[in-house]
């Protein structure tokens, strides 16, 4: 198979989708790599250690998409990409079609076998692909968050560890899975009062036998919330439904009692945002206020440390990607059911609920297909 990795055009994605170790890996298995100039050297990684690894350079994206059977990016493709995505052809990367009705219609439209990152999951119900980048982005929001505490960042000014004799900030966590217990692991350790909430009875139980003494698990509820974020210095939305649309669980009413020069870090802005006021940001541009409350709303947090993230990525998607390689998507499918529920889009039609029901449109099952 033509294996092909594009360069991420998102603003300020540094991430690529394959180290020069993954594409040695494939080149391995029997597949030609191609990889588009400069593609991983916001990550570190210079085409010469491609090259050397046994992949071919290619100068634009447009011969990628023209030559390559499956095509591999870290982001959902854009606008300028649409048009150049061939029927039958591979596309697996993060889509969060969920919350971009217009990339949801482009696939469609174009026929292509679109499988995401971010709904492949394992019997137990962990989702393999998502789980390193949310480690990166649950402990990447706790450092923002106390950034755009200080003050020459428009917040209230609070040192989230505090000092002898001073009270530590308080952070609130929504949702207790990977981002929401990375987020209040180093909460924790910098000192703060953490309270984490999720839904889940057996999760609860969890965290309060693995978080240290200043983390409180609790029970969520609206009513819990509209207490806390009252007295939250910082409040992270951590809730994924896989596939789906995120709840907005913090209201704009809620938000209008929070302190003056609080933060929300909503790291669900890839499925819509768990605040009511959230819209996307970049990291050019990562904040706005609203109600005099600091958002943080960059919807690809990891791409600011591009090459932890892309070493990371690389670990968790490299085997599927060689299995979609060795085997070709639908015989990978038939095999595999994790993969065969990473199928958003193929040949025309959804093949994940979560999207269709977003949208409103029809629906057809993956084994449709297989």
């Amino acid at each position: 198979m033509i294996v092909g990795i594009l360069k991420e055009i998102k603003s300020e994605e540094n991430r690529v989708s394959m180290t020069p170790a993954g594409a040695e890996v494939m080149v391995h298995h029997g597949h030609t790599v191609l990889v588009e100039k400069n593609a991983g050297t916001g990550s570190g990684f210079l085409d010469e250690a491609y090259t050397r690894a046994g992949a071919e350079i290619v100068e634009t994206p447009a011969e990628i998409y023209a030559r390559a059977d499956m095509v591999m990016h870290v982001k959902e493709p854009l606008p300028s990409e649409y048009g150049l995505i061939r029927e039958g052809q591979i596309v697996f990367t993060y889509l969060h079609l969920a919350a971009d009705e217009k990339l949801t219609r482009a696939l469609v439209d174009s026929k292509a076998v679109c499988i995401a990152y971010e709904t492949i999951q394992k019997p137990d119900g962990s989702l393999p692909l998502l789980t390193p980048m949310s480690e990166v982005a649950g402990r990447m929001a706790i450092q923002q968050g106390a950034k755009y505490l200080e003050m020459t960042q428009g917040g209230h000014g609070v040192l989230l560890g505090g000092v002898p004799g001073v009270d530590p900030g308080t952070v609130v966590v929504i949702g207790g899975g990977v981002v929401g217990t990375n987020a209040a692991k180093m909460a924790c350790g910098l000192g703060a009062k953490v309270y984490i909430l999720d839904m889940n009875l057996d999760r609860l139980r969890h965290l309060s036998d693995i978080m240290p003494a200043n983390c409180f698990p609790l029970m969520s509820s609206p009513a819990t919330l509209r207490k806390l974020v009252r007295e939250a210095d910082v409040v992270v939305g951590a809730v994924l439904v896989a596939g789906a649309k995120a709840p907005r669980l913090v209201t704009r009413e809620m938000i209008k009692t929070m302190k003056r020069g609080s933060v929300l870090v909503d790291v669900a802005i890839d499925q819509g945002g768990c605040f009511e006021t959230s819209h996307p940001t970049t990291h050019k541009d990562p904040t706005f206020v609203v109600d005099d409350v600091v958002h943080y709303c960059v919807a690809n947090m990891p791409g600011a440390v591009a090459k932890t993230s892309t070493l990371a990525l690389t670990n968790a998607t490299l085997p599927y990607a060689v299995t979609l390689a060795d085997k070709g998507w639908k015989k990978a499918m038939q095999d595999s059911r994790e993969i065969a529920l990473g199928a958003n889009v193929i040949d025309g039609e959804i093949t994940y609920k979560g999207v269709a029901e977003a949208f409103d449109m029809p629906y057809a099952g993956v084994e449709k297909f297989l």
